[in-house]
């Protein structure tokens, strides 16, 4: 690979995602509008509806993060395949980090402050506070020069404290330890690493078959209600509180993912430094404004159930990006044409799956969302390629980049770091008493995310990344 070149418009990616996430569950409840949160889920009881179609920006966030994850798959196991690792063990090290997932996902969900207590007591911030240290321990990959031997000793050590502490604990009504009491993201989040990866190991050079494998597992979602031995298959798991093939519908979004994947591979390992760009600055700007205009655009037309008017509006769109998409000379430009092909593919499917199980719908997710957000996905990586690849931007979007680079801390730092800590020194009752209005709120929900995110990025400019 060129080592001039980074993916780092996956890592802008990835970071967006963390800390909309992270945005979306610090927000207050019952009092914004419904755009504001899931749309199966709106103000003011928050009561599940599965009929209710839409989607909103909170909707976007987790396919986003299965996309990044997707497209990341093709970077790391490359980059084995080049070192000349033996197949038997980067499928090994795929195993491995899916366990750690797995068990990330249980010992997180045990250890939120809601579930050891509800409402927290003082125990439960300490334990929760602990808890967060004890991950630090159990899943920080420290900088080059630390004394491994040390290292070594302190996980060992951790991963004893952190059994012990699952084992003996209590939680909220004297409940027990449990292997289905689970963070359902990260468990989501196992399923499409582990098999998405050995998907793609096994098409790596064979795109037709990866696009096999979705029409193989589109036959299975549309033939699973009937009964036989689909839905035998479709309902059967060796062990259910890690795995269902209902959780492979998400390779919707994450295959796509892979396919993106494979072109910043692509473009990494090219040098173009003799040829020049054909693309003026002012047709990037348009490229990159067009790609939000057109999320936009969807998550409002969407949402409101304007879907004639949404369908013809991005079709137009659409076919405006054609255009400016015309000649690509540089890698760059090339890569940005790719991707906007493969979204283009992605969000029209989406968009013709629209009507079909009640419209589109996050909880339980339909065809059209899992096609759509593929295609929303790719285009907000074409906006941020353009600004840090196109532009040489990098610092304009670098705290999304340290948090992408470091998304399990941005994931558990507020529930298990800034909340207790502001709980425990009493700050959080004073911030409360004076943002009770709906939308200063939100405006105290995006500073903690704010925080949040320049926490993470301390870490990763000091080098230490949490990894499974």
């Amino acid at each position: 690979m060129n080592s001039t070149k980074r993916a780092l418009s996956l890592d802008a990616l990835r970071g967006f995602a963390i800390l909309t996430m992270v945005l979306s569950g610090v927000i207050p409840y019952k009092v914004l509008p419904s755009w504001m949160y899931h749309a199966q889920v709106p103000p003011p009881d928050h009561v599940f509806n599965p009929d209710l179609p839409g989607l909103t920006w909170v909707d976007l966030v987790f396919p986003l993060f299965i996309f990044a994850l997707g497209a990341a798959i093709p970077l790391a196991l490359g980059k084995r395949l080049e070192q000349k690792t033996p197949l038997h063990k980067i499928i090994y090290q795929i195993t491995e980090r899916a366990f750690l997932l797995g068990f990330f996902a249980i010992f997180l969900q045990h250890m939120r402050p809601h579930q050891i207590s509800n409402p927290p007591d003082t125990f439960a911030w300490l334990i929760a506070l602990f808890a967060f240290l004890l991950m630090f321990a159990l899943f920080a990959r420290f900088p080059a020069g630390w004394n491994s031997n040390l290292g070594r000793a302190v996980k060992t050590i951790s991963w004893l404290i952190a059994i012990i502490l699952l084992w003996q604990m209590t939680w909220q009504s004297d409940k027990s330890f449990s292997f289905y009491r689970s963070d359902i993201i990260i468990i989501v989040l196992t399923n499409v690493y582990f098999f998405g990866s050995l998907f793609w190991l096994l098409t790596r050079d064979n795109l037709l078959g990866r696009l096999a494998i979705l029409g193989i597992l589109l036959a299975l979602r549309l033939a699973h209600n009937e009964s036989g031995w689909v839905q035998d298959l479709w309902e059967a798991s060796p062990a259910p509180w890690i795995y269902k093939l209902y959780y492979l519908q998400y390779l919707f979004i994450a295959i796509p993912g892979t396919i993106a994947g494979d072109l910043v591979v692509k473009w990494m390992k090219e040098k173009d430094e003799h040829l020049s760009h054909s693309w003026t600055t002012s047709r990037m700007i348009t490229i990159a404004g067009l790609m939000a205009i057109i999320v936009i655009i969807s998550l409002v037309g969407l949402q409101a159930r304007w879907l004639l008017a949404t369908t013809i509006i991005n079709v137009i769109l659409l076919s405006i990006g054609c255009y400016l998409m015309k000649s690509p000379a540089s890698s760059i430009e090339k890569l940005i044409s790719s991707f906007f092909k493969w979204g283009t593919y992605w969000f029209i499917l989406g968009l013709i799956f629209e009507p079909f199980e009640g419209g589109i719908k996050k909880d339980h997710s339909t065809m059209s969302y899992y096609l759509i957000t593929a295609g929303v996905a790719l285009f907000i990586l074409i906006a941020f390629t353009v600004i840090i690849d196109g532009f040489k931007q990098k610092k304009a979007l670098n705290l999304l980049i340290l948090n992408g680079q470091n998304p399990m801390i941005a994931y558990v730092g507020f529930a298990n770091l800034i909340w207790p800590v502001l709980a425990l020194s009493g700050l959080e009752e004073i911030i409360l008493s004076f943002t009770s209005h709906p939308w200063i709120g939100f405006l105290r929900g995006l500073l903690y995310t704010i925080l949040l995110a320049y926490i993470v990025a301390f870490f990763s400019r000091k080098k230490i990344f949490w990894r499974t």
